[in-house]
């Protein structure tokens, strides 16, 4: 075989390797992605059932304890907040007041033995549990999708095809710290 024969043969296995690694990471940016949307999906229905019951256990509280309106105003207007938000920003910040208000919520309930002992006001206490684990697990999958995600927008040579493509980095879902390492203050 001739010298230029062999040199257009290994140009144009690089160009076809080249080709491949293009698809193949093109593609992995389009699934990862989709699965950082899923995980978000995801984290939304069990927040959205959070939403739907908190406005059952502020009924219930406010038959046992109808002088602490402040407390379920805020309840309400939080999870208002949470729900209504538009961006992931938004409904992060919305989450973390709402996850405040329902802290505040039970160590008012902790004050009102009947209260903690109807039934109603403790089944929906567990439904609550239950839902705050879901969205524990959700948010940690999602972080780590995205954690996935952003990484691969960062490595070269990657990096060249995300910024073709504009694939950005997507936001983690976190908690503040600050506000989740602070005491409830209760006060009557």
């Amino acid at each position: 075989m001739e010298t230029g024969t062999i040199i257009l043969i290994v140009i144009l296995l690089i160009v076809a390797v080249g080709v491949v690694w293009f698809i193949a990471a093109y593609n992995g940016f389009i699934k990862l992605r989709n699965n950082v949307e899923e995980a978000f999906a995801t984290m939304d229905v069990y927040m959205k059932k959070r939403y739907d019951l908190i406005p059952n256990l502020v009924e219930t509280v406010k038959g046992y304890a109808s002088h602490e309106k402040e407390t379920l105003e805020n309840v309400t207007k939080a999870r208002n907040m949470a729900a209504g938000a538009e961006t992931l920003e938004q409904r992060a910040a919305g989450e973390n007041m709402l996850a405040g208000t329902l802290k505040t919520l039970f160590a008012v309930a902790e004050n009102y033995p009947n209260l903690k002992a109807n039934e109603n006001f403790m089944d929906l206490q567990r439904q609550l549990q239950k839902v705050e684990e879901d969205i524990a697990n959700s948010r940690k999958y999602y972080n780590a999708v995205v954690k996935e995600f952003n990484t691969m927008i960062q490595v070269f040579p990657n990096n060249l095809i995300a910024g073709m493509f504009r694939f950005e980095k997507k936001p983690m879902f976190e908690v503040e710290a600050a506000e989740e390492r602070q005491n409830v203050k209760v006060e009557f």
